[in-house]
């Protein structure tokens, strides 16, 4: 069974990216134009290159603040459900073959650990299937609520690798009754995986969902990982991003070759009402054929995390697109958007 597994590395031609679209009732309300604006941006740049599915509750209201991308339409998918929030990637479903069929393992997703409402959320995945307007029909809907687990949270090289923290996964609000061991072999178990590499440091102020993998270290390929490193030795974040620098370099890939290590820079330090805000570099989105990087108004700092980007990605086009509104409510780009694999969504 495990053998048969395959957890498609985000890279994987894709058949779509699903959205999750703001409205008033989110937490986006005091800020609804502002922030609908940048999915706006990020939901054009993807239909230009292959299918968009949005969550939304009101597909008319969607349809017309997209219709500067109208031309593109064909590329679009609206699904009206009720909806908690936006952060399409941790309360979406996740995406693996058993041999040739296509699976969706619908995870329990109770808001990190409890800290926000999530009712509406943890159900879109089913909301999907019962109203059959998204998924190809051998698409296998499997039930997974019996493990709490957010898509931000794990990384896949493809071939048999799983990047995520141990901050996260080991947090006492998501599966308490394992320990690590358990949480290991289950991760194994249902992601066909041969191993778990886990990021013991490493941390964003203002970071909601324990350190998620994705706002600090991802997977470009399976031989190379992006990274941010901190250079300022005045910063809070100094001393974990190095520790989580020190242990990436030990680290080897499923070859056994250390890995290509592409740091990217810390993103300019964020406050607003005396909080600081989680802006990173590392929550980009790979698309068909581009990458989709977050940008913070900093325009130095923006230009070098492209340059690294575009290193790790050289047949891929780097799109930076202004998320200094996402950073508000504690998330970014990637953060919001799941992608789905080739022959999963119609």
């Amino acid at each position: 069974m495990i053998d048969k597994i395959f957890f498609p590395p985000e890279w994987y031609p894709q058949s779509a990216v699903q959205l999750t679209w703001p409205h008033a009732e989110t937490d986006w309300g005091y800020m609804l134009e502002r922030v609908t604006t940048c999915f706006v941006e990020i939901a054009g740049q993807i239909l230009k290159r292959q299918k968009l599915l949005i969550v939304c509750r009101s597909a008319e209201t969607v349809r017309f603040e997209l219709r500067s991308f109208e031309q593109y339409f064909y590329n679009l998918s609206l699904v009206e459900l009720p909806t908690n929030d936006t952060w399409a990637r941790d309360h979406s479903a996740i995406s693996v073959f058993d041999g040739t069929t296509p699976i969706v393992y619908d995870f329990t997703f109770n808001g990190w650990g409890l800290k926000f409402a999530s009712d509406y959320d943890n159900q879109i995945t089913r909301g999907l299937f019962a109203q059959n307007k998204a998924f190809v029909p051998d698409v296998k809907y499997v039930n997974k609520k019996a493990f709490v687990l957010e898509g931000g949270a794990i990384e896949s090289d493809g071939k048999g690798t799983l990047l995520t923290t141990s901050e996260c996964l080991l947090s006492p609000n998501r599966n308490s009754y394992m320990d690590k061991g358990e949480i290991e072999a289950y991760l194994k178990d249902v992601f066909g995986l041969n191993r778990v590499l886990w990021v013991d440091h490493g941390f964003l102020a203002g970071d909601d969902t324990d350190s998620h993998i994705d706002t600090l270290a991802r997977f470009c390929d399976e031989h190379t990982i992006a990274y941010v490193k901190c250079e300022d030795k005045g910063n809070i974040h100094y001393e974990a991003l190095y520790k989580m620098e020190q242990q990436l370099k030990t680290f080897v890939d499923h070859e056994g070759n250390p890995y290509r290590l592409i740091p990217l820079p810390m993103a300019k330090t964020v406050v607003e009402d005396g909080e600081q805000l989680p802006a990173t570099y590392a929550n980009f989105l790979i698309i068909n054929g581009a990458v989709l990087l977050p940008f913070y108004n900093d325009a130095e700092r923006d230009t070098i995390a492209k340059e690294q980007l575009q290193a790790a990605f050289p047949d891929r086009e780097i799109i930076g697109i202004d998320c200094s509104a996402l950073i508000c409510q504690h998330g970014s780009l990637h953060c919001v958007t799941m992608q789905y694999p080739q022959g999963f969504i119609k």
